[in-house]
């Protein structure tokens, strides 16, 4: 709730100097609404992209994987996939868009390396193996954008919110204040003005 303040020349300066404020802070809480806003339009345009891309090359790696399958029985890759080790080589790094972390992850490293013996495998086990880990590295690459979508979503939502309750109360508010203030004042110097011609007409009058 906001702070009633009394009628004096300082609390009109305090509700002066606690408007230019809210002022101040509403201009740079819309700047850095709308910076946020092209950044999520721009993760989001990029998200599209990865989306379709994603399920291109899974269609592919899937082609390929089926082809293993036929190859070498679906019993064989399962028990080759089972030496594949799991990747924790992701290299998470943040950046700061406006105060809103971004996470940002680092391209997986060069071409893969098979881990599974060449013994009993075939051509088409090593393509699906390659194809998997294309869709290794852009479902990264996604969940890197859509983790930045979703944060930045987040915080724009924030500043929505402050943006509007300093456009719809808090700025009026002052102003407001300001305005009973100057009407409280400018009654008062009405009644000393008279109170001091009538001391006056008294003073004559004696």
């Amino acid at each position: 709730m906001r702070e009633k303040l009394p009628p004096t020349r300082g609390s009109m300066m305090k509700a002066f100097r606690a408007l230019k404020l809210a002022e101040k802070g509403h201009d740079l809480l819309e700047q850095k609404r709308q910076v946020l806003m092209m950044e999520l339009v721009r993760h989001i345009d990029e998200a599209r992209e990865l989306q379709s891309k994603v399920a291109e090359v899974f269609d592919g790696a899937y082609k390929a994987l089926q082809k293993a399958n036929i190859t070498l029985g679906i019993e064989t890759v399962e028990e080759i996939a089972l030496a594949i080790p799991e990747e924790k080589g992701f290299i998470v790094r943040l950046r700061s868009v406006m105060g809103v972390e971004i996470p940002e992850i680092d391209p997986m490293d060069g071409a893969p390396r098979p881990c599974y013996s060449f013994w009993d495998t075939s051509a088409s086990m090593d393509r699906a193996f390659v194809e998997f880990r294309k869709v290794l590295a852009l479902l990264a690459r996604l969940a890197e954008i859509e983790n930045g979508v979703y944060r930045l979503a987040v915080q724009i939502r924030k500043t929505h919110r402050r943006v509007n309750a300093l456009e719809k109360m808090v700025i009026p508010g002052y102003g407001e204040s300001i305005a009973v203030i100057s009407n409280a004042l400018e009654e008062s110097d009405r009644e000393d003005f008279v109170r001091m011609k009538m001391a006056k007409r008294s003073e004559n009058a004696d």
